[in-house]
């Protein structure tokens, strides 16, 4: 189900002063840049993307919901101050996209799942501040897997995102409708969220740039929790600057979250210099498996050896606890979504069936009607792992395997700057392929899994396709609080390949 609050964008509207330019394929710089120059108005580039959602969303679905009346009330209010000549914040009048599991005041915040499906927050989540106080135009909320559980957007409770690059193939997930929004130039960039690869993962298959900070350099406040050990919340872009920018905007210290970090935040775009002389990359035998596309192992390799060119050195790390990190992941993660997800009992808010006959079938009917399959899953096992003669065996043994999946990349970091790994195992794949085998599924985030583990900031990045044309991704690994480092590295091979200027053939 989608709601829109949009008319059609068709009717009445400015002419535009650019010699056919497509203002939906720029990006975010490139939008300020035209802003400044008076090339564009913020309500010629938000109505032009809002047009190309009229056309597209069709056959991508990537919104669950659309405020388009909201944007274009947002974009003439950064008119009026340009008119004025009032100096404006980095992503003024910027069209951008969030995740449907960030609490949005007055804007459905469905988490794609039926027991939230009518859900309309009464504040908003520290990231939507932020984005507001830059003026910022929020298009809408993009479709993810229920409750941010899954590697595919194919645990929607309303429906599936396709993959804009082959409309038969899944996007990835959790975070799939803002990677396919972006991909697709449905906005400018977008907000995902991150617990074990859902930010990258997608990024990877949908080929775009995609950026989990580290664990505490962006606020949670707001973001409805699935293992709240492990969740980040982090930007999708087409290029590399517009994540330094976006990430710039959301970062920082939040009083309203305890495991936000109190540091100072970076100026991440100062970072990018294209000079990654003396970098040290780590290359870890453990992130190349017997079993991986050799598509992907091929690109991989061939995006090392271009970052050797540019002058980084390389060195072979060890991180030998990986083989233990689906394992250790799926438990702690299944536990603390269990304990999360017990608020959702049909009293205070969201989905509550009709005629119980008294307070516990309430709960059980409200909960078994609203949650979909793998979210049920996971609770289940969760509540296993925690429950009493389990918990020492499962919950506790895997807190001491991730310490120790920890202390994996503090040594290799003694040893390099930068770790370059695949971000995922195989290219997209299409849909139902890996619905019926669940691990299969969950292997789908082998490599990206471990970052969150150990709390650490991660890029993917385009380096390449297959011969069937889907995308592939490099995924860059930093030290904690060391986002300006992948970024870095991540821009300066960028600059040196053309993957990210690809567009979908939609």
């Amino acid at each position: 189900m989608r709601q829109t609050g949009m008319s059609s964008s068709s009717g009445s509207r400015e002419s535009w002063r650019s010699n056919a330019v497509d203002l939906t394929q720029l990006t975010i710089h490139e939008m300020q840049a035209m802003l400044a120059t008076r090339e564009a108005s913020a309500t010629e580039l938000v109505r032009s993307v809002l047009d190309r959602i009229t056309r597209l969303d069709g056959q991508v679905m990537a919104y669950t919901t659309l405020t388009g009346e909201r944007a274009l009330e947002q974009a003439g209010a950064v008119d009026r101050l340009l008119a004025v000549g009032t100096p404006l914040p980095p992503l003024a009048g910027i069209p951008l996209a969030i995740k449907d599991v960030i609490c949005t005041k007055g804007v459905r915040t469905t988490c794609a799942s039926k027991i939230l499906e009518l859900y309309e927050p009464p504040y908003d989540a520290t990231v939507i501040r932020r984005l507001k106080a830059q003026e910022a135009v929020l298009l809408g909320k993009t479709n993810m897997d229920e409750f941010a559980m899954g590697s595919s957007t194919e645990n929607s409770a309303f429906f599936r995102t396709r993959n804009p690059w082959a409309l038969d193939y899944v996007p990835g997930g959790s975070s799939g409708g803002s990677a396919a929004a972006v991909a697709a130039d449905l906005c400018a960039a977008a907000l995902g969220s991150d617990t074990g690869g859902s930010i990258r993962q997608p990024a990877s298959f949908c080929g775009i740039a995609g950026l989990k900070p580290t664990y505490g350099r962006v606020s949670r406040y707001g973001l409805v929790a699935f293992a709240s050990s492990l969740d980040q919340i982090g930007p999708f872009a087409k290029d590399i600057y517009d994540c330094a920018m976006l990430l710039h905007a959301i970062a920082g210290h939040d009083p309203r979250d305890s495991t936000s970090a109190d540091l100072p935040v970076p100026d991440y775009c100062s970072a990018l210099t294209g000079d990654v002389r003396g970098v040290r990359i780590g290359i870890p035998d453990e992130y190349f498996v017997e079993g991986m596309d050799p598509e992907v192992e091929a690109a991989i390799w061939t995006a090392i050896r271009t970052l050797k060119e540019l002058g980084t050195t390389q060195e072979k790390v060890s991180l030998p606890h990986t083989p233990y990190a689906i394992a250790t992941y799926y438990i702690v993660a299944t536990a603390e979504a269990s304990s999360n997800l017990g608020r959702y009992d049909g009293v205070k808010y969201g989905y509550r069936t009709t005629r119980p006959a008294d307070l516990l079938e309430m709960y059980q009917r409200s909960r078994r009607e609203g949650f979909g399959p793998e979210v049920k899953r996971r609770i289940m096992l969760g509540t296993y792992a925690l429950s009493a003669g389990y918990y020492d065996a499962y919950y506790l043994k895997a807190q001491k395997v991730r310490t120790l999946i920890r202390r994996d990349f503090e040594r290799a970091f003694e040893q390099c700057d930068v770790i370059a790994t695949p971000t995922s195992p195989t290219p997209p794949f299409k849909f139902g392929e890996k619905t019926e085998d669940p691990l299969q599924m969950y292997l789908s985030d082998i490599f990206t899994i471990s970052v969150n583990l150990a709390g650490l900031p991660g890029i993917s990045i385009p380096c390449g396709f297959t011969k069937a044309g889907l995308p592939i991704g490099l995924q860059l690994i930093g030290k904690p609080f060391d986002e300006a480092t992948i970024l870095k590295v991540a821009h300066a091979y960028e600059q040196t390949t053309d993957w990210h200027r690809r567009k979908p053939p939609l």
